[in-house]
């Protein structure tokens, strides 16, 4: 499995997605709170996905990767070839590790995510994908929004720690 980083590049693309979904809920959606829900979902769910799938060779390790790639790679030519800056790899040194039962969570979670996507007709599927990409573009940086990733990250431990001891 590919070391996973991000670097400032890839975090500009996560947040330049939550500022054009933000404009598109005030001006489109007349911000309407129940419009921006599945996007915050998503995106919540992106950071805890990019904690679980940190460093493992999964199926979930593998779309991470590969969403990181195609953000640093987008945020390095914007950066660089776009406006002549520069971009270094923020990742934050120490990632939270996911318990069993916060892996279980993490699971249900998908599993939701997806359902949502092929059956909530009124939910946009771009919406959740987005997203969920911008969640995993930031989750693992330095910044304010990988660091609230730290706490999401233990609430799901938390929530998983019932799967704990009610099946381990």
């Amino acid at each position: 499995m590919p070391y996973m980083t991000i670097n400032l590049g890839g975090v500009a693309v996560g947040v330049a997605v939550i500022l054009w979904f933000l404009v598109r809920w005030w001006f489109a959606e007349e911000h309407r709170w129940t419009a921006l829900v599945p996007f915050v979902l998503a995106l919540l769910y992106g950071m805890v996905a990019a904690l679980a799938a940190y460093g493992s060779a999964s199926a979930l390790g593998w779309a991470v990767w590969l969403n990181l790639w195609a953000a640093n790679v987008g945020g390095y030519a914007g950066l660089v070839w776009g406006v002549g800056g520069t971009a270094p790899d923020v990742t934050r040194a120490g990632q939270l590790a996911l318990t069993p039962g916060g892996y279980v969570i993490v699971l249900l979670l998908t599993v939701v995510l997806v359902a949502l996507c092929k059956f909530a007709k009124r939910i946009p599927t771009g919406k959740i994908a987005a997203g969920a990409f911008a969640g995993i573009a930031v989750a693992l940086s330095g910044n304010v929004a990988g660091v609230a990733s730290i706490p999401l990250g233990s609430a799901v431990n938390f929530l998983g720690s019932g799967f704990n001891g009610a099946f381990g």
